[in-house]
This record gives structure tokens, C-alpha cells and sequence, in this order.
């Protein structure tokens, strides 16, 4: 049996969705016992802190695909600190997993982020498995800490870890900017974002479940870490037109030069969200699709168009 924790979250959800149409048990952990969970899941209630006794929950269980954790925040205004994150992504996962590997759990699967190396990348120049990550950020850190605890517990014990650094998630449900940014698109409001040539990767939801469920049993991912991707970098003002395409319309796109777009944001208290529109962020994704002969499942127009099917 797979346990999946964070299961009503965006990717737990289909992660779980997935396994069930493979006809896979499932399990999955919750924070909320009002969390409405697919017929036939058993389910368990507690929250990820690092003092849980998580004996109970692991009986069973053969395989863990960790997903939950404190999300990153991009409000400035929120009350999350530092100690949040390295309380509940670090301290709680490495807690986790020790109690996994005593329990004789085969494999443990976790979900990082891109963030665990850093927010931006030279244009050409994606983040590989081998770089020195370099987290500038407490959900970044928070992430690595866990990384290197895991590492060290598939080390010293049976346990096979597995690590997986998605870049921005985006499909059905998928929130924050991406769907303000489709929001915008889909009501024709024009965006001065039409002359952006930055790079940046991302993974679509049925191509990232797709490869976890992979690595939950593949012999070559054991002890691996990887970067996932579509392998369809883009730039923000290409992203744009292909979410205008899934729409059957056209973007307007105003070619505002990236220095004024800069000042602008300066002046609006907008500077981290704009610079995410007009910074570069790649991976190289090689390593999963060579040393696990993975291909993506859905290519990005696939994705977006799923995501405006689902919305009607």
C-alpha cells in the first residue's frame, strides 16, 4: 500500500486519483477530518510537526509519497516564519521518515522544490542534479534541510529515498499567480508583458503524478535526487499566448520593455512578483528521462487545454 500525505492538496489529490485508476491501494494522511478523500481510500487525520508518533498510520504501508508540507508563502504580510517551515518541512519530515525506515517501509518518495537550489538561473544554464544547491529563501532552506536528512537516513538504514524538485506545478485547481494570469487571459485584459525573453520551466500536474508514481518503484530511482520538467521551456509572454490558445482567443500583449516593467513594480510595492514574470528559471530534467527511460505524458497545449475543459 501507498501512503500519500498532503492528499487533498493540489498535488496529492491527483496523485491519489491517479493511483486509484491504477487500481493501487491507497492511503492517505489529512489534516482535516472534514477533507472529503475518493471511496475506498482509508484515511488517517494528523498534522505534520515533528513530535508525531506516526506508528499507527504506517502499519501496512509498504511505500510513502510525502507531498504535504508548509507551503511557500508569497505574501509579505504573512505571519509563516522561517522556524515554521524548518519546523514542519525539515524537523517534521526527517522525523517521518526515521519512524518509516524503524517500521521497514521499502521506499520513501519526496516531493521538494526547485527552490532547494534557488529562485533564478542564467539564461541557457538550468539547474542539474549536480549543482551545490544554493536556497535563498526559508522555504528553500526548509526544503534542502530535509533533503540532506533524508539522504543521510537512506544512509544508515534500508530505507530507499527518493527526491523530486519540480519547478511551478500548473493544471487543474492550480492557483496563486498562474491562475490570476489565466484569469486575465481568459477576460481579454491587455498585460504588458509582451516582450518578456526570459526562460522558465515548468511540469505539468499529469506529467509530475506520472513520474511519482514512477519513482515509487522504479529499482534506478532508489538514493536518486531529480529536477522534473515538461521540457518545453518558455518565456512568460509565449507561456501567455499558449494559455490564450487553450482559450480559442488571442492574448493582448503590450510590449513594455522589462526596465520600465522593473521601475513600475518598484514604485507598486510589486518588485518579487514581477521579477518572477521577467526572471529565468530552468532545469535540466535529463536525468529522469535517461536513467528512468520517463517521457512526459502531456505535452504544455495539452495541459492548458485540460485546464479550460475542466473549468466548463
Amino acid at each position: 500500500m501507498i501512503l500519500v500525505t498532503g492528499a487533498t492538496g493540489f498535488v496529492g489529490k491527483a496523485l491519489v486519483e491517479l493511483l486509484l485508476t491504477r487500481s493501487i491501494d491507497v492511503s492517505v494522511l489529512i489534516r482535516n477530518e472534514h477533507d472529503q478523500v475518493p471511496g475506498g481510500v482509508i484515511k488517517f487525520i494528523s498534522d505534520l510537526t515533528d513530535v508525531v508518533d506516526w506508528e499507527p498510520i504506517l502499519q501496512g504501508t509498504t511505500s510513502i509519497v510525502h507531498v504535504a508540507g508548509l507551503a511557500h508563502i508569497l505574501k509579505s504580510n504573512s505571519s509563516s516564519s522561517g522556524g515554521d517551515f524548518e519546523s514542519i518541512n525539515t524537523y517534521g519530515t526527517i522525523n517521518f521518515a526515521r519512524q518509516a525506515a524503524k517500521r521497514g517501509i521499502k521506499r520513501f518518495v519526496f516531493i521538494s522544490s526547485v527552490k532547494a537550489n534557488g529562485e533564478t538561473t542564467l539564461l541557457g544554464a538550468p539547474f542539474s542534479e549536480l549543482d551545490q544547491p544554493s536556497p535563498s529563501d526559508p522555504y528553500g532552506l526548509s526544503k534542502f534541510g530535509a533533503e540532506q536528512g533524508l539522504l543521510e537516513i537512506a544512509r544508515q538504514t534500508e530505507m530507499e529515498v527518493v527526491i523530486i524538485r519540480p519547478p511551478l506545478v500548473y493544471g487543474h485547481g492550480v492557483k496563486a499567480n498562474f491562475a490570476n494570469m489565466m484569469r486575465c487571459v481568459k477576460k481579454g485584459v491587455p498585460l504588458p508583458l509582451g516582450a518578456i525573453n526570459n526562460k522558465r520551466s515548468l511540469i505539468a500536474l499529469d506529467n509530475l503524478v506520472d513520474f511519482i508514481l514512477l519513482c515509487t518503484s522504479h529499482p534506478k530511482a532508489a538514493n536518486e535526487v531529480f529536477f522534473i520538467s515538461d521540457g518545453e521551456d518558455v518565456s512568460t509572454t509565449v507561456l501567455l499566448k499558449k494559455v490564450a490558445k487553450a482559450y480559442d482567443k488571442s492574448a493582448i500583449l503590450l510590449p513594455v520593455p522589462t526596465g520600465i516593467l522593473k521601475l513600475l513594480a518598484r514604485l507598486m510595492g510589486k518588485k518579487d512578483v514581477v521579477g518572477r514574470l521577467l526572471s529565468t528559471l530552468q532545469v535540466d530534467s535529463n536525468k529522469a528521462r535517461q536513467l528512468l527511460n520517463w517521457t512526459p505524458v502531456v505535452t504544455m497545449d495539452e495541459q492548458l487545454k485540460r485546464i479550460v475543459e475542466l473549468e466548463k
